[in-house]
């Protein structure tokens, strides 16, 4: 029951209409119709608000946004091709990606890759500027852990990695790892709105100072143990984001039974979509 309550404070404060699309077209009134739909989707399924493994309807969507049929099944076709979206198997429709520790594990595997790479070129080259901001976001990041708020955490974690990848000054690097953020952005949610954060994790004590040691070692300028500590924060974050009290797979969450029923609604019944 208490998944259920947890979804319905997430799921019905969303509203689409045509007044989105209006918005959209203003900004920009050459665009597609199925680029915005998209769009609108997309975000949504990155925050969360439309669970993993929920059956898309292309009916109701498209009333709820008053357009045809057409652009919104254009839409699911473009996020089929960028791995939000899948078909099934002998069954009709859209739906949702799944989320599993599999797929977290492939994820920071990539992850810790370019990141470990990031954090010694942001040794060499990362300026003053630079890592006094880091400095600033690791701060608050450590502050975040303890008091277990969720959007410390969204306004510190994240953004310091990027900024890590954005001051390593490879192009490669940083158009590899924003192809991973949207994903990244997912599994950070989950934690904070699936995976009950107001329970103790026995992890949060790995990763709470993790952040200020990476930023040390960038200011000693010391490319192998910037990914050194880059290599033990990912090794970390894998086991904090991914830990359940309750079940080796903490994302199993999403196929039970009262979790279907209650988000059953969700991406045909989208009801209310917040002002963007």
């Amino acid at each position: 029951m208490q998944i259920i309550k947890i979804l319905m404070k997430v799921m019905w404060v969303l509203e689409m209409d045509r007044a989105i699309i209006d918005s959209y077209l203003e900004k920009n009134p050459f665009i597609k119709l199925s680029e915005i739909v998209a769009d609108v989707i997309y975000g949504e399924i990155i925050g969360l608000n439309i669970p993993p493994s929920s059956k898309l309807n292309i009916n109701q969507i498209a009333n709820e946004l008053g357009v045809s049929r057409t652009p919104v099944v254009e839409a699911m076709v473009a996020l089929q091709e960028i791995g939000f979206v899948e078909t099934r198997p002998n069954i009709n429709g859209f739906y949702v990606t799944d989320m599993n520790l599999r797929d977290l594990l492939e994820l920071y595997s990539a992850r810790s890759a370019i990141e470990c790479e990031a954090a010694a070129l942001c040794a060499e080259n990362a300026s003053p500027e630079n890592i006094e901001q880091l400095e600033a976001l690791a701060t608050a990041f450590q502050k975040a852990i303890p008091m277990r708020d969720s959007q410390a955490l969204h306004e510190t974690d994240l953004p310091f990695h990027q900024l890590i990848i954005e001051s390593c000054g490879n192009k490669y690097l940083i158009r590899s790892y924003n192809e991973l953020l949207p994903n990244l952005r997912m599994y950070q949610r989950s934690w904070t709105k699936f995976i009950s954060p107001e329970k103790n994790n026995p992890w949060a004590s790995k990763v709470l100072h993790q952040h200020l040691a990476i930023v040390s070692c960038i200011k000693m300028h010391i490319p192998s143990l910037a990914k050194q500590s880059m290599e033990e924060h990912i090794k970390s974050s894998i086991n904090f984001v991914a830990y359940s009290e309750t079940a080796d797979d903490p994302f199993s969450i999403f196929k039970k039974k009262e979790f279907r029923e209650a988000s059953s609604a969700t991406a045909g019944g989208i009801v209310k979509m917040r002002n963007r």
